[in-house]
């Protein structure tokens, strides 16, 4: 069964617009998020290469947890 989402929508002050891209309409946790998105990328469903250049807005701790989980790459000596 896939998963339930839950939508929540923020109160329009508290929504930022960043330059050139339609302001944010919906959020969801990213708990509802993630299975569908690895759903879609496994089974290579062609709607979500529409979204590929979308920019996604994610708190900064959570950026924070991304920018240090991403695998080092060795530096040439």
């Amino acid at each position: 069964m896939p998963p339930h989402l839950h939508i929540y929508r923020e109160p329009e002050s508290a929504i930022g617009t960043l330059e050139g891209l339609p302001e944010p309409a919906v959020g969801i946790p990213l708990r509802d998020l993630l299975p569908l998105m690895a759903m879609a990328q496994r089974r290579n469903y062609l709607w979500l290469k529409d979204f590929l250049d979308d920019e996604v807005r994610i708190t900064e701790d959570l950026h924070e947890v991304l920018l240090n989980f991403r695998p080092q790459r060795p530096t040439a000596s």
